[in-house]
């Protein structure tokens, strides 16, 4: 139901979750666009998010609706995500170690549809998204303002 509304107002639809914390139901709806998501995009989304959710009889009983963007230091969930992030610096955690670590922070090189290759400080792995418990982008501040031109 989410989904068609995110897409309609031209963003991109990242995630959706109900989950219960302290005794109440919040339903968490991600979204994102190239170059980020302002709050009045933001409180326009979840404005017709909300209407649709009515309209279709959602009803977990009592719940919170946050729309929010993904963050500065973003999950990365599958190939597609990885592909848009060549070039930038992420962290990512596997089950078992890979090359002695289970902590691999580094840019990525490249990624294909089973795997992502990051260059990390000790050289390149190759790690696939099965192996993976999480992965998210690694801000770093300074960087933004320097690829601008401005300091």
């Amino acid at each position: 139901m989410v989904r068609p509304v995110v897409e309609a107002a031209g963003l991109e639809f990242v995630d959706a979750t109900l989950v219960r914390e302290r005794g109440r139901r919040i339903l968490r709806v991600t979204v994102d666009r190239d170059g980020g998501v302002d709050l009045d995009t933001i409180g326009e989304v979840s404005g017709r998010i909300g209407r649709r959710l009515d309209l279709e009889g959602f009803d977990p009983g009592p719940y919170d609706l946050e729309v929010s963007s993904p963050g500065l230091e973003r999950p990365l969930r599958g190939p597609k995500d990885f592909e848009r992030r060549v070039g930038e610096k992420v962290k990512v955690r596997t089950a078992q170690p890979i090359d002695g670590s289970r902590t691999h922070l580094g840019s990525i090189v490249s990624a294909g549809d089973r795997a992502v290759r990051i260059a990390t400080e000790t050289g390149e792995r190759e790690i696939r998204y099965e192996d993976m418990t999480s992965a998210r982008t690694v801000f770093e501040w300074g960087t933004a303002e320097r690829r601008g031109g401005t300091r």
